[in-house]
């Protein structure tokens, strides 16, 4: 019997995901089905109870990073802090939920020499900037701002940050101006294509990154307008892909792939990376 997975989301046809992971499983050697299916959050809880013995897991884009969360029999430590999980292993009939984001995000930071952050922006309020914030505190932020459009909708980012032992300060788009100390890097989880009008003080700026993980259409606004180093987003679907292939592969995320280096250049290679 054939392995099965899918990605999730509405819509999906955009989805690289396919792609990589054939790419991964195919250096491995696993004749895997990998495909995409186009689900909304109301049919989530139908389409897990009726997957059969030959389904292995599930990736998941938002929302359903958040209405998977009550399906789930156990949940691991990463999605529990981020309220969010983008992985679904079926494990002997247990349904089991990981987080990756959180691991693309440290991942593409660290192989660009941002291994060590002091102060950082964050832009957007929902799962993914919250993956953005549990991955900057675990590279050492000390101070996270939070800019979104309205400030009431980073409450859950305040609550995360307090629980991270950070200080987390929400600023609205307008204000960001008024930063005045410098950045390391800001993340943007701002949606693929959002034309949103966010000014810097260029001081603030002159050594912070922008690590954007939005992928299509690419550049984003944002992107194409930063005078420094920009991190695109492929980079961070390319990573938390292929900590999804080892939770698929042998159930932990952390664990590495035999001949990891040779799937990840091949998974990078099949997005032009």
């Amino acid at each position: 019997m054939s392995v099965r997975l899918a990605v999730l989301g509405l819509p999906i046809a955009h989805s690289l995901s396919p792609t990589l992971h054939h790419a991964a499983y195919g250096v491995l050697g696993l004749d895997w089905q990998y495909e995409a299916v186009e689900l909304a959050g109301a049919d989530l809880p139908g389409f897990v109870e009726s997957r059969d013995e030959s389904w292995r897991g599930l990736s998941l884009t938002m929302p359903l990073k958040r209405d998977i969360l009550p399906l789930l029999d156990s949940t691991s430590e990463v999605a529990l802090e981020t309220h969010s999980a983008n992985t679904v292993l079926f494990d002997h009939g247990a349904v089991r939920g990981f987080n990756t984001d959180v691991y693309g995000i440290t991942e593409g930071l660290a192989r660009h020499g941002r291994r060590s952050l002091g102060t950082v922006l964050v832009l957007g309020a929902g799962a993914t900037a919250a993956s953005a914030l549990v991955a900057t505190r675990r590279l050492g932020a000390r101070k996270i701002f939070v800019g979104v459009r309205t400030p009431s909708r980073a409450v859950e980012l305040v609550e995360l940050g307090r629980a991270q032992g950070v200080s987390v300060l929400v600023r609205s788009l307008d204000e960001l101006v008024q930063i005045d100390e410098p950045l390391d890097a800001v993340v943007s989880t701002l949606p693929n294509g959002a034309a949103v009008d966010v000014r810097l003080d260029p001081d603030v700026l002159a050594h912070a990154a922008l690590f954007d993980v939005a992928y299509s259409p690419w550049p984003t606004p944002l992107a194409a307008s930063w005078s420094g180093e920009v991190i695109g987003g492929l980079e961070m679907l390319v990573l938390q892909a292929i900590a999804q292939v080892r939770i698929f592969v042998g159930g932990d995320p952390d664990e590495e792939l035999d001949g990891e280096d040779e799937v990840l250049a091949a998974m990078l290679t099949s997005v032009g990376l």
